[in-house]
């Protein structure tokens, strides 16, 4: 197997930091997202979105989606369960792997790419005005992310799960889209300080 990777973009991110959670090494394909790469032929063979990650197995199957790639390498390495391996676990952590996807990542990433000049290119047309709305639909939702994360040390439950790896690159992709931390979301904050020095986060 082998994945096409985009470096520091978000989806990308996610699956390595997965893949490393896993202790799963796969071959890497670097792909200059800058240079526009993910444009060319080689990518939208494989993917007609043109977007990355792209797994591609041995028999020249195509895995494309970040959380599906994922799902895939839970099923051929059971453990660590970073889905859940109860009816209830697996519920929790897709329910707050979606929230954190719809209410943080996704608002985050239309805050970056309504404003950022680089994105000019991207996200045609570029609306200021939804960056600006994204922005704050991110902050209130970690206003009841942080509530939730006083009575829960990770994001769904007490074991880390790839829906902290979601709300994780999420919260890092808040620099470069330019949303503030609110300093009085201390639970947040523990929070993050705990999933960020993981070792994978550095993937």
């Amino acid at each position: 197997m082998r994945l096409f990777d985009g470096g520091r973009a978000p989806n990308p991110r996610r699956t390595r930091i997965f893949l490393a959670e896993k202790g799963v090494d796969l071959e890497l394909v670097p792909v200059d997202m800058a240079k526009l790469e993910h444009r060319s032929e080689a990518i939208a063979s494989r993917n007609p979105l043109k977007r990355l990650p792209v797994l591609e197995l041995d028999d020249g199957t195509i895995v494309t989606e970040s959380i599906a790639i994922c799902r895939y390498v839970e099923a051929l390495h059971p453990e660590p369960a970073l889905f859940g391996t109860t009816p209830l676990e697996i519920a929790t952590i897709e329910m707050w792997n979606r929230r954190l996807e719809l209410g943080l990542y996704a608002s985050v990433a239309a805050a970056f790419r309504h404003s950022h000049p680089a994105m000019a290119e991207w996200e045609v047309p570029q609306i200021p005005a939804w960056a600006e709305a994204n922005r704050d639909k991110a902050v209130e939702f970690l206003k009841v992310f942080d509530a939730h994360l006083a009575e829960s040390r990770y994001a769904a439950g007490e074991g880390f799960s790839v829906a902290d790896i979601t709300g994780l690159v999420a919260v890092d992709f808040m620099r470069p889209a330019k949303i503030a931390m609110p300093a009085e979301l201390t639970n947040v904050a523990r929070w993050y300080e705990a999933v960020s020095t993981r070792p994978s986060a550095k993937a």
